[in-house]
């Protein structure tokens, strides 16, 4: 089952059936409140983006609403922007969770190669390790709940967006549940033909199975095993995903 935590109303992760659950927090449109403040030199390990409701530097974490106004979708937190090799992430141990670029002894982190979707997660979820997946028996990976949308725009880093879940896959990463939930933006010129995953596959052949492929290899240049997909690697709808 889901819980909450006490201080931030965050969403964790979930039984079979959901991967999330309505936060306690009011439902406010962020795009006109929220906006993306960049602080320091883009190329350094000093770079973040924070946030900030009107004259408050807020979360994007904690403080950003789960759910769109919107009937049936999300919020989404663009951390990496499609074509793009950077591997910017909202860093859950700095004070305000900024969006930082992840390090590797010390290093900034790259993606060997370019990603082909906007990257990100969803606000106020976290894939809690101690909440084991029933029929799996593994846990999360203490991240938020990560997304891939699949539109046609390429968002900046920090960018917020209201998106559709449309699927998900359960990898295994490590022997921790890591779900990416596949997902569109609403502005996007193709959200109007595409309601779920067959809808997906009839629009943009094989994007899933893209997906699911560079998933599984990305970390294998650096001596790392492929990655698994749990449900003989099949994508679950988008009742599963929300």
């Amino acid at each position: 089952w889901a819980q909450e935590c006490s201080s931030c109303a965050m969403a964790t992760l979930l039984r079979p059936g959901t991967l999330w659950r309505r936060a306690t927090r009011s439902h406010r449109h962020f795009s006109a409140a929220v906006r993306a403040v960049p602080v320091g030199t883009p190329g350094t390990t000093d770079y973040r983006i924070f946030y900030e409701r009107g004259s408050d530097r807020i979360s994007p974490w904690h403080d950003i609403e789960l759910r769109a106004a919107d009937t049936g979708l999300v919020n989404f937190v663009c951390e990496i922007p499609k074509y793009t090799r950077a591997k910017f992430e909202v860093n859950v141990k700095e004070q305000s969770n900024p969006i930082a670029q992840d390090l590797k002894k010390g290093l900034l982190r790259d993606y060997p190669g370019p990603i082909y979707w906007n990257y990100g997660c969803v606000p106020q979820t976290w894939e809690d390790p101690n909440s084991i997946w029933g029929d799996l028996g593994l846990g999360g990976d203490k991240d938020p709940l990560d997304v891939v949308e699949v539109g046609t725009a390429i968002m900046a880093t920090g960018g917020l967006a209201r998106v559709r879940p449309l699927g998900v896959l359960a990898m295994i990463d490590d022997g921790e549940l890591d779900w990416k939930v596949i997902a569109i933006s609403a502005d996007d010129p193709m959200a109007g033909e595409i309601g779920g995953l067959m809808d997906l596959e009839e629009r943009v052949p094989g994007v899933v199975s893209g997906i699911r492929e560079w998933f599984r290899w990305y970390k294998t240049p650096d001596g790392k095993p492929v990655n698994q997909f749990a449900y003989k690697e099949q994508c679950l709808d988008e009742k599963m995903a929300v």
